[in-house]
């Protein structure tokens, strides 16, 4: 019998080689999404914890009327802006009047936005990335509209943004801001009721 030839059985050295490559480069685009959404995940994390906090200092706003002077004074609060706690401790049962309890209220609020209640080593760890708390509203503490903002510093580059001061002149969001991520929280508060 000449010239039958036999089936090739298996694979050459040639198609394993390119399919290792093929392999490797789907292994490579997993491994760039898996980056990717980490990165999402932080900073969608980052964006819940702000949220949450601006809603519960808003909450005390809500709560303490009297006192809303003392909150609207709430600017670029972050980073340890205010240091000790103010005396009496309106948390304990101290007695406090309302700018006793606003002010004890933005020194807690800074410091949950900082994460100092929760440390490693000593630092804070729980909070958000070189955060920002600023608080506008009516002159005189008047009813009207308040806005929490939250600002802080985010993975990635951004282009454009809201024209918000709050955290903009602290240079810690790169030299056009474009690491700055900004939450506002609007809402209406009446004081005297």
């Amino acid at each position: 019998m000449t010239g039958y030839r036999s089936p090739q059985h298996g694979f050459s050295l040639l198609e394993l080689l390119i399919s290792i490559v093929i392999f490797s480069v789907g292994l490579l685009a997993v491994a760039g999404l898996q980056t990717v959404s980490k990165q999402a995940n932080y900073e969608s994390l980052q964006r819940s914890t702000a949220s949450q906090l601006a809603y519960g200092l808003l909450e005390d706003m809500r709560t303490n009327g009297d006192g809303m002077q003392v909150y609207l004074l709430a600017a670029n609060l972050g980073g340890g802006k205010i240091a000790a706690e103010p005396v009496p401790n309106c948390s304990a049962a101290a007695e406090c009047n309302a700018v006793q309890k606003a002010a004890h209220d933005l020194w807690f609020w800074e410091r949950m936005v900082d994460g100092d209640f929760e440390t490693n080593a000593g630092t804070g760890t729980g909070g958000l990335v070189l955060p920002s708390l600023c608080v506008t509203g009516p002159a005189l503490g008047n009813a009207g509209m308040y806005v929490v903002t939250i600002a802080w510093r985010g993975t990635a580059s951004l282009t454009g943004g809201v024209a918000n001061p709050c955290g903009a002149a602290s240079g810690n969001y790169g030299d056009n801001n474009e690491f700055r991520r900004i939450l506002q929280i609007p809402t209406y508060i009446d004081p005297n009721f």
